[in-house]
């Protein structure tokens, strides 16, 4: 009798000796950066600018665009930037409108939307940035730049991985300065 008491009070411990279970949170890889570097973009098109050494341009081949649209693409990171240039005919409002209509397109999504204002006069640059906060943003930085007479360039950070931005913050920021940096080295050509 003393056996089986004491088999069954050791049979009750094993169940309490097992270590809990807790699962592991999702892990996302380390993201290495790259150090800052730029090279000029000046051919035929319209404007120039500076970008990262370490981004490709592509002109756009999508059904939708028309001349002088171009992607600057970064493989490492699986994001692009995609400009779209378009002349001005009477008709800035509309493109400035249709410019906030697509950044206030992620306000479902976004936890926050904060615009920064950008002027060169002595190249006639004159635009504003948008960082888009949020989890779910499909496009966390939009931009615009345009000499507000007769040109006008639009800008926007895509990536091409579903977004879940918590986890593409050092990517967003890192590309952010380089977007910053395009934007203040950007120039219209005559």
């Amino acid at each position: 009798m003393k056996n089986l008491s004491l088999i069954i009070f050791i049979l009750a411990l094993f169940p309490g000796c097992q270590p809990d279970y807790t699962p592991k949170p999702r892990g996302y890889f380390r993201i290495d950066v790259p150090r800052h570097a730029y090279r000029a973009f000046d051919s035929a098109y319209p404007y120039a600018f500076e970008y990262p050494v370490y981004a490709t341009l592509s002109p756009d081949t999508s059904g939708l665009a028309e001349p002088w649209w171009i992607n600057v693409v970064f493989p490492e990171f699986r994001a692009q930037v995609h400009l779209s240039y378009k002349l001005i005919s009477h008709n800035l409002s509309t493109y400035l409108e249709d410019s906030r209509t697509l950044v206030n397109k992620h306000i479902p999504k976004a936890t926050a939307i904060t615009q920064r204002e950008f002027l060169n006069c002595g190249d006639r640059v004159f635009g504003l940035t948008f960082a888009i906060r949020g989890t779910e943003a499909a496009s966390p930085y939009q931009f615009y730049v345009t000499d507000s007479v007769s040109r006008f360039v639009r800008g926007a950070l895509y990536f091409y991985v579903p977004p879940n931005n918590d986890s593409l913050a050092p990517v967003i920021d890192f590309l952010k300065e380089d977007i910053d940096h395009m934007i203040s080295t950007f120039r219209w050509k005559k």
